[in-house]
């Protein structure tokens, strides 16, 4: 599996998974892959109830979280990645076309648990530059704290 980065200890990208992947996965002690590739995108090569199947014959827990370029931002996509991370019991893979995807979707979700600051630094040290996303990590922060005293 080619393009495989550790964002954290317990988060990793890659760019398309192919359906070998799988089980390669839960050997590198991952238990779940979120797919956020949406299958009617250009060059999909595994389609999300596929690889739904791989996951499950890995024995990995599988989530379909397709985002969209323009949607990347929506509070709907950022609740299901941060769904899917909350449910993880274990290391969990994130993938999409290139993997960029992936990681600003992660970083979203993130922002609403831990500082901003140290969710840029991990994407730096896995060589993803992403200051320009400061300003949309704190305010994901900011909305989800407003929502969490509302309620």
């Amino acid at each position: 599996m080619h393009g495989l980065r550790h964002i954290t200890p317990n988060f990793a990208i890659a760019p398309q998974l192919v359906a070998g992947d799988f089980e390669k996965l839960r050997g590198l002690g991952f238990a779940g892959v979120i797919d956020n590739r949406p299958d009617d995108e250009e060059g999909v090569a595994l389609p999300s109830s596929l690889a739904a199947d791989h996951a499950q014959d890995a024995e990995l827990a599988f989530h379909y979280v397709p985002a969209v370029g323009h949607d990347l931002f929506g509070k709907d996509l950022v609740d299901q990645m941060d769904d899917a991370l909350r449910a993880a019991t274990g290391p969990v893979l994130a993938y999409c076309k290139s993997g960029t995807r992936s990681a600003i979707l992660w970083a979203l979700a993130e922002a609403r648990h831990r500082p901003v600051s140290q969710i840029l630094a991990d994407l730096a040290r896995a060589d993803y530059e992403l200051e320009m996303l400061r300003s949309e990590l704190e305010a994901e922060a900011a909305r989800f704290a407003a929502s969490a005293a509302a309620a």
